[in-house]
């Protein structure tokens, strides 16, 4: 459970008004490019929203929510949940879910709680309120004696500072609500929740061109065109190897025929796994023989099986 939270880099939290709102909404944040939702106990809905989120959209990863009681923690579980959030650490709570055999992120606001945490055996929580309580800059003072432990930040989360906490490598995802704006959600205007969702999306991956790499017969048509570009562009030729050359940060003039029938498009994001993750769930394949990784073991590098139109692509981390 904990990986498929980490390769969605974000968890939205939502509170349901009305049961019969939580299967469009859903699909919404779902059609958006997250597969994932906390729904919380903050209403007299959250219970049988569960069960409805279940039973029509059983691939939703989903979680219950700001769970006070073993007896929420029990009934969220029976109605479909897969893990239970508390908002503080509760040892009888969280006792109970580990008896019980529910995957449980308690929310931890002090090294106390971490360690109240650790000594029950726990491998990650929620660190929350965040931004209250010192933001990044508190969770990286953290991880000093505590660097083992992984960590769900939450509140005041949104798309501007989302990128500082998923810059750390202990956090496994971030919870928002910024996707889900209440207003949408009452005016049940299920496009915006969708067009908010893909955004955020996009924030997490951070999705963008890195360099455009360009096939040639041989070396000399590969000096041939590197100075051209460079005429035309005002950029340095730079980084010469026996494969090829720069031009600038933007073109890898290739001395050779490389992957693609024209060459190849790199595509640089924020977490490799992640974003295949994400394009896998859209129907892309990867070419697994190309997969590189980090010296600490994440994936850095990774071709698509297929081109389009005619370049070959892949992520680099």
């Amino acid at each position: 459970m904990l990986d498929e939270l980490s390769l969605t880099g974000l968890v939205p939290v939502i509170k349901v008004e009305h049961a019969k709102d939580a299967v469009p909404l859903c699909t919404a944040l779902k059609r958006g490019g997250l597969p994932v939702a906390e729904i919380t106990f903050r209403s007299d809905a959250a219970l049988e929203a569960i069960r409805l989120i279940h039973e029509g959209l059983p691939d939703i990863l989903l979680g219950a929510g700001t769970v006070l009681t073993s007896e929420q923690a029990d009934l969220a579980f029976k109605a479909g949940a897969r893990y239970i959030v508390t908002p503080g650490f509760n040892p009888t709570v969280v006792r109970h879910c580990l008896d019980k055999g529910y995957p449980v992120v308690p929310g931890c606001s002090s090294p106390s709680d971490i360690e109240k945490a650790m000594e029950m055996g726990l491998k990650a929580v929620k660190f929350f309120p965040a931004e209250p309580l010192g933001g990044a800059k508190m969770l990286r003072a953290l991880l000093g004696p505590y660097s083992a432990m992984r960590f769900i930040p939450t509140g005041g989360i949104n798309e501007k500072n989302l990128q500082d906490y998923l810059g750390i490598s202990q956090v496994l995802a971030c919870g928002g609500s910024w996707m889900v704006p209440g207003d949408a959600v009452e005016q049940r205007d299920w496009q915006r929740v969708e067009r908010l969702t893909a955004q955020a999306v996009q924030a997490v991956l951070g999705m963008r061109i890195l360099h455009v790499g360009v096939n040639n017969v041989d070396e000399a048509e590969a000096l041939k065109a590197a100075q051209r570009l460079s005429l035309l562009t005002g950029w340095a030729i730079e980084r010469d190897s026996d494969a090829g050359c720069f031009v600038g940060e933007s073109f890898e003039i290739m001395k050779h025929k490389g992957r693609g029938t024209h060459g190849h498009i790199a595509l640089k994001v924020n977490s490799v796994a992640r974003a295949r993750r994400h394009l896998e769930n859209l129907g892309f394949v990867f070419d697994e023989t190309t997969l590189m990784y980090t010296p600490d073991g994440q994936p850095r590098f990774i071709y698509l099986k297929e081109e389009i139109a005619g370049f070959g692509i892949h992520l680099l981390q």
